[in-house]
Order: C-alpha cells, then structure tokens, then sequence
C-alpha cells in the first residue's frame, strides 16, 4: 500500500482531518494505496505558505528560478522508469507509452519554460516628439491555482505549474485524486531540487472539496484548469465574480477530414494513432472521422481491419495498444454510450465496444476499440464528448459539406485535415472552428506555440509565451523626460 501525502510548505502532511481516499489500479481494480481526502483547511495552510514565500520567490532574479527549474527536469529524467511506471499504475495507460512520451514530455515542460523565462522581454514604446517613452512592466500576479486532470497526469501538471513558477509565482495545485501517484513523486523531485519551502503547494483531494476551495480562495488571483466543460462552467461561475484570471482548457470533439487526395497509408496509420491512443483519453483524439464519398467505403474496410489488429492487454506488456481505462465510473459512462448506440436507427456499430475480462486481471477497466458509423451528424454520439476508444465515421460529398460537418460542434479544441491540395488545406485551415488545425499529422506539437480551444472547449491559450503573459501582469510605466 502505498500513502501518498500533502506537500505544504516543504512538508509531506496527512489531510488536517485525517481523512482518505483509495487510490486504484485500474489494470487490476484493486486499492494499492491511498491520498488525503483535504479540505478547505489543508487548501488555507496552503495558501498561507505561499504568502510567506511570495516576497523571496518573486523578487528572486530569472536565472536563479530558471537554474532550479532546469534541476527539477533533469531529476525527473534521472527518475524516468520510476515516474513512468507510476504514470501507467495509476492511470491504466501502456507502460511505454508513459515511458516514451508522458514523463519525457514533463521533464520537457519544465526545461522549456525555465529557458523560455530568460528569454521572456517586455515592451517599450516611444512617443516621439513627446518627449515620453512608455514600457511595460510583466509581473508575477501571486498566489496561483493549478487544476490538471487525470488523463495526462504529469505532463499537463507541470505544463501548468511550471509556467507559474518560472514567473515567479507561489502554487496551491491540484491533481487528480483519480490519478495523484505522479504529482507527488514531482513534490518529492522539488525537495531533492532545493525549491524554497511554500512555492509550490500540492493538495490532493477531491474536486468539489479541495478544488473548489482553491478556486474561491480570495487570495488565489488566477486560475488555470483542464478538465471536462461542465467543471469549467462551475469554475468559471465562482471566479468570475471574483475577477480572477482564468485559464479553461475544456473539451474536445475533434473532427477528421479526410480528402480522396491524401496520402493513404500514412493518413490510415496517423488516424489509428489519433482515435484511439491512450485509450482515446487524451482531449485531441480525432473521434469524429469525416470521409471523402469516394474511397469511404475502402477506408471503412481498412480502417476496421487495422483496429482489429490492436491488442488490448495490462499495460506493463510491450506489445499493447491499449491499456485500461482509467476507472470504473468512467469505463461505465463510455459504455452508455455504446449501449445507446445499440438503439439508435442513425447509428450501427461496426466492430468493437465490449468490455475485456483479462484471465489474471478479472477486475481491470478494459474495453476493445470501438468504431460506430452515423448516419446524422446530430446524433449525441457525434456530438457528445465521450473521452474513450469511440468513433464514429461518416462520408461527406465535397468540400462544403465536410467543413459544415466538422464546425457542427459546439466544441472547437483541435482537427485534422488530410489532402494534398495545398490551397485546401489553406482555406479549411482558416474557416475551421478550431485552436489547432493540424494538416497530414496529429499530436505534432511545438511548446512555443498557443494550445487552447474556441467554444465550450475554453478560454484562454497556454503554452510558450502566452503561458507567461497569463501567470504574469503587464503593467504600463509612462516616463515623461522633458526639460
């Protein structure tokens, strides 16, 4: 059994009220440890930590947080197999999947954005003839909150936390009590790094309880969360009010495009990859697959032979596409989904959808891949985000058609467009609904340029330097300097 604790003030700390939640293995469906069950207590002694440290930390010069930062990436490094084996215990994702692309990515995060701060300038505008010159101040707004979700447990964790402390911020974070196993490896990382005491805070605990108090707390000044749309109304409700800065990046209902002219084999193998890694969990998963009329029914074919040739399996074994699901409630809401498709005349599900009893794992949340064809694109199965390995396909007559589809969502997180018509993919590019557009690729992502949605997928962007803008303030100093 493993306890996982809170990291207060360069402290590990039980919740105040001595209080836990069991933290599962969704491979097998066993408890193998628990996390403190905090509450606004833990989430006050947090921020008072952050108070004490906020004067030291913020007025400390860029390269010493950037030297510190550099420490924790390379730590992580240092403890890859630790941290990746964590990763896939306690969110059911292939061992190598966290191996080669979740924990490296994190390590990333914080290296980038330590050499992002020392590069990070402001402005200066000159009002000639006026004898004035005006320049902008960025500083670091204070204490901050950082929420991240389950699915990407420590990668987007630190693309959270790392931005706020490079700009000299004080953290009060939360992880997913779904899957805490990483963030607290990570507290451990920045004690061994020598981070001062108090600058960053990791509270585990449920959402309503813990994040909800980090979010109303008056003196948390800014917000920056992932997770589901609903949460994000929630959050948003509470802080707007309040006149903190907010960071909302939501859902995803992700269209694929897919042209008659694109290059088949890659874009056949890249779409296995962007329906259904990670189990699908992963909030750019292209699970709405739109196809061009003429090689629709090729693509159906080949498409449902490639997805039979995954394996479903415990995530420790090399050879696994799919691991777990990340728990029971969740691996239940996917398959009401597919329950639904069962009934629905616009909708006939082509293979795939039923839950897998491992013979040494009879407990575990696994499910085989699964490809529903539609018939109405405003079915709730096309339109709802289901954040599992579902898609739906559907063929499309032209070009007009397939943009009307894709931007018929009230989501707008990313898309993919497969053509080798360079003037299409300029058109779609710009009259997508979308944050990011990606042309012949998915998941190519570079950390200087802003990820973030339009619509109920979010508010705000994150990432490089808009990253840095949000956990800073600007402020303007105007100098008159005539005689």
């Amino acid at each position: 059994m493993k306890t996982i604790e809170n990291y207060i003030n360069g402290s590990f700390k039980p919740s105040t009220n001595g209080e836990s939640i069991n933290n599962i293995n969704p491979a097998t469906g066993d408890v193998y440890g628990t996390i403190p069950r905090s509450d606004k207590t833990d989430v006050e002694n947090a921020v008072k930590a952050a108070e004490n440290a906020f004067s030291e930390w913020s007025n400390s010069s860029q390269d010493y947080r950037s030297r510190l930062l550099l420490k924790i990436s390379n730590l992580i490094e240092e403890n890859l197999s630790d941290f990746a084996l964590a990763e896939s215990m306690d969110n059911g994702k292939p061992l190598h999947l966290a191996t080669a692309i979740d924990i490296p990515r994190a390590a990333s995060n914080f290296r980038f954005f330590a050499n992002a701060i020392t590069q990070f300038s402001s402005d200066s505008h000159e009002s000639q003839g006026r004898d004035t010159i005006n320049f902008t101040l960025r500083q670091p707004i204070g204490i901050v909150g950082c929420i991240s979700p389950w699915n990407l447990p420590l990668y987007l964790f630190t693309w959270k936390i790392a931005p706020a402390l490079a700009a000299g911020n004080c953290v009060i974070a939360k992880p997913s009590e779904v899957t805490p196993m990483t963030a607290y490896l990570l507290s451990q990382i920045c004690k061994d790094a020598g981070l001062p005491d108090g600058v960053l805070n990791i509270v585990h605990g449920y959402g309503h309880e813990v994040g909800q108090a980090i979010v109303e707390h008056p003196k948390v000044k800014a917000i920056s969360f992932t997770g589901g749309t609903a949460t994000g109304k929630a959050i948003a409700a509470t802080a707007a009010p309040m006149f903190k800065k907010l960071s909302l990046e939501l859902g995803g209902k992700n269209p694929n495009l897919i042209f008659a002219d694109c290059d088949y084999e890659k874009m056949l193998s890249t779409t296995i990859k962007s329906s259904f890694a990670n189990q699908g969990q992963i909030c750019l998963c292209g699970s709405r697959i739109y196809v061009e009329e003429s090689i629709y029914e090729k693509f159906k074919a080949d498409f449902i032979e490639k997805v039979k040739q995954l394996k479903v399996g415990h995530p420790v074994h090399d050879n696994v596409n799919l691991g777990a699901l990340v728990s029971e409630q969740h691996i239940t809401k996917v398959q009401s989904y597919i329950d639904y498709a069962k009934t629905d005349a616009d909708a006939e599900i082509l293979y795939g959808g039923e839950r897998v009893t491992l013979n040494d794992y009879p407990k575990g949340y696994y499910m085989t891949p699964c490809v529903i064809e539609l018939k109405d694109n405003s079915c709730k199965l096309n339109q709802e985000e289901i954040f599992g390995p579902v898609v739906c396909i559907m063929p499309f007559k032209d070009e007009k058609q397939g943009l009307a589809l894709a931007n018929d969502s009230r989501y707008g997180l990313s898309c993919t467009i497969w053509t080798s018509d360079l003037n299409r993919s300029m058109r779609l590019s710009q009259q997508i609904q979308a944050g990011i557009v990606w042309v012949n690729t998915w998941l190519n992502r570079d950390l200087r340029t802003p990820f973030g949605g339009v619509k109920q997928s979010g508010v705000g962007r994150e990432g490089g330097f808009e990253a840095l803008r949000f956990f800073t303030e600007p402020k303007n100093v105007c100098l008159d300097f005539a005689p």
